[in-house]
């Protein structure tokens, strides 16, 4: 790990029992909010795919601001992928399953048939997210890219359920 991504790494704070008891929630506002940790965040997210894609997608919330960081200097376009509710028409819509709870996702049906894209998430927890994110791509026509994230939460076993993604950072427990 380079020094540039330990101290964005070191940026991220933790919250006890938030959302809920038993919850260890990571938080990367202070990463998101300091623009060095930022630009070599998404440099080093899209480091293995690039090339290989036309189109960002950002699942809601944290992956928006991060996705289309990522579009704006990649020069591609960014879907966003959103809670269930938020869309006057969507295209597609899955339910999946949180590490507290369920829920459910859509996204517009903006795609080009064939775009290649590249999900970016905040926190692979326990993958539900972004396998509910691939579904909704080839719904839509598109072909996932790769997926990465900026921290993975390996106790819950994410990538059993969300195949195989690019994790900046690791946290054990």
């Amino acid at each position: 790990m380079t020094d540039s991504l330990a101290r964005a790494e070191a940026l991220i704070t933790l919250t006890p029992d938030y959302p809920e008891p038993g919850v260890l929630f990571r938080d990367i506002s202070a990463l998101l909010v300091d623009a060095e940790a930022l630009r070599t965040v998404t440099e080093a997210l899209i480091a293995p795919f690039a090339g290989t894609f036309d189109v960002v997608a950002g699942i809601e919330a944290r992956g928006f601001l991060l996705a289309g960081t990522i579009a704006a200097t990649s020069g591609v376009g960014m879907l966003p992928i959103r809670k269930a509710g938020k869309l006057p028409n969507p295209a597609a819509s899955v339910e999946y399953h949180l590490e507290y709870g369920s829920a459910v996702i859509e996204a517009p049906g903006v795609l080009e048939p064939g775009a290649r894209v590249l999900l970016v998430d905040d926190v692979l927890a326990t993958g539900g997210t972004l396998a509910a994110s691939r579904q909704i791509v080839a719904a839509l026509g598109g072909e996932v890219a790769g997926a990465a994230v900026v921290l993975e939460l390996e106790a819950l076993g994410g990538r059993r359920t969300a195949g195989d993604v690019h994790a900046l950072f690791h946290a054990a427990d």
